[in-house]
């Protein structure tokens, strides 16, 4: 059984419709799916419809984006009513201050030597409350200023590089209680991720099961596979359950197709374990 449960549409910073998602992971032979966009749950109707059409198994998700020791970390929520008021009140006060922030950004870039970077970002935006990173770096790719979304951030967008503007986003408390609170289950995206010491990963996980979280990515799209076995191990030291997912954003500009996700490693558990 394929699985993937971590996914972006155009809802947030993907380039595809909520269904055309849905279409190119069963293509894939993905055979459970879920829709994990950026601090949105707008696209999760579109997104079961055209699963169940497809004969997948859906997971209503979401990724929430956390401020935790002065860094952005994704809490991913799986198993979600979409439609609990303190869920959707909560990321509706998260996406606040993204306008802001975006046009924070194209002033750096335009001090930088690239001018018009909101209007040009703008032009990859399905969801305009939900402008980001992702956005402006298809638009350096598209001025020829970096050949691909990695090369731009590696010079730009980043922390002590042009147009790094950072954000407050929700605590890791919030971000685990509106999900539990909306019957789902909290996972921490991608570890490996994060510019943390093993002290600081260490105290995330900590703070993260003793506020109700559950889980961890161990097989995803932003690991590298030497990354898969550390995160295996973390996930029994912790006792997490396991997930994997692409973090698809669009056909070709993920690090992981669909079809190449591998499985998880074996003595796991996984997270949709008692699901079906």
């Amino acid at each position: 059984m394929k699985v993937d449960l971590h996914c972006h549409s155009k809802v947030s910073d993907g380039v595809l419709a909520p269904a055309a998602v849905a279409a190119y992971a069963h293509r894939s032979g993905v055979d459970v799916w879920a829709l994990t966009d950026h601090d949105e749950i707008g696209g999760i109707k579109a997104a079961r419809q055209a699963a169940t059409g497809l004969g997948m198994r859906f997971v209503a998700g979401v990724e929430i984006s956390v401020t935790w020791a002065n860094e952005t970390v994704h809490i991913v929520g799986l198993q979600i009513d979409e439609d609990n008021r303190a869920l959707v009140e909560g990321l509706a006060a998260t996406r606040n201050g993204r306008q802001a922030r975006a046009r924070e950004i194209a002033d750096q870039l335009a001090a930088a030597g690239i001018p018009d970077a909101y209007e040009g970002a703008l032009r990859y935006v399905g969801n305009p409350d939900l402008i980001s990173r992702t956005h402006f770096a298809r638009y350096l790719v598209e001025t020829g200023a970096c050949g691909t979304t990695a090369e731009v951030f590696r010079k730009f967008l980043t922390e002590g590089k042009p147009g790094y503007v950072p954000h407050r986003w929700a605590t890791l408390e919030q971000a685990v209680g509106w999900i539990r609170g909306a019957g789902g289950i909290a996972v921490v995206a991608h570890p490996g991720r994060y510019p943390f010491s093993d002290t600081a990963e260490g105290a995330l996980f900590d703070a993260f099961r003793q506020l109700g979280g559950s889980a961890i990515e161990v097989v995803t799209g932003s690991h590298t596979p030497d990354q898969y076995g550390v995160y295996a191990e973390q996930a029994r030291r912790y006792g997490f359950l396991a997930s994997r997912g692409t973090d698809f954003h669009a056909p070709g500009e993920s690090r992981i197709e669909f079809a190449e996700l591998p499985p998880l490693p074996a003595g796991l558990t996984p997270v949709w374990h008692d699901w079906f």
